[in-house]
């Protein structure tokens, strides 16, 4: 299938391993990966910053197969799940960006085109978000007030 807003066809991409179990070399246990995942969130890490880091520092090679639970869900449970969703948030953030440039640079059309292709990704991911009750059925991005969310 191809890309929404650019010419790319390809279908590559990683992919998890058979095993569901985590392995033998694992040595944090359910309950201390679910400490530490609350303890990065109050710190201010995204969710995929806090897997990253688990990858890193302690050996989690994916934190559902040791907790029976996925980050967001153990974010959730414990009340410091973000209120946007990650992926809304770096396109408001990269909106903001451009818009920020475009106070400059006004002569920029190719930066005002790119813009318009940000804005129509941004209305098209928060409609599924708006359904299932992630965002409030009446939120709406609004250019002007963008950089106040993700402050």
């Amino acid at each position: 299938m191809g890309r929404m807003h650019s010419n790319g066809k390809g279908i590559s991409g990683s992919s998890l391993p058979y095993n569901r179990k985590p392995h033998a070399w694992t040595k944090p246990t359910a309950s201390e990966v679910c400490e530490t995942v609350c303890k990065l969130a109050k710190r201010g890490y995204t969710p995929s910053k806090i897997g990253s880091s688990l990858r890193d520092s302690l050996g989690v090679a994916q934190v559902k197969n040791i907790t029976g639970s996925k980050i967001l869900r153990i974010l959730k449970v414990n009340g410091l799940a973000p209120t946007i969703p990650e992926d809304l948030y770096h396109l408001i953030k990269k909106a903001v960006t451009i818009n920020k440039h475009l106070q400059r640079a006004r002569k920029d059309y190719d930066g005002k085109f790119h813009l318009r292709l940000v804005e129509s990704r941004i209305h098209r991911l928060t409609r599924p978000y708006r359904k299932n009750g992630t965002l409030a059925p009446n939120w709406k991005y609004e250019s002007n007030n963008a950089s106040t969310l993700v402050a």
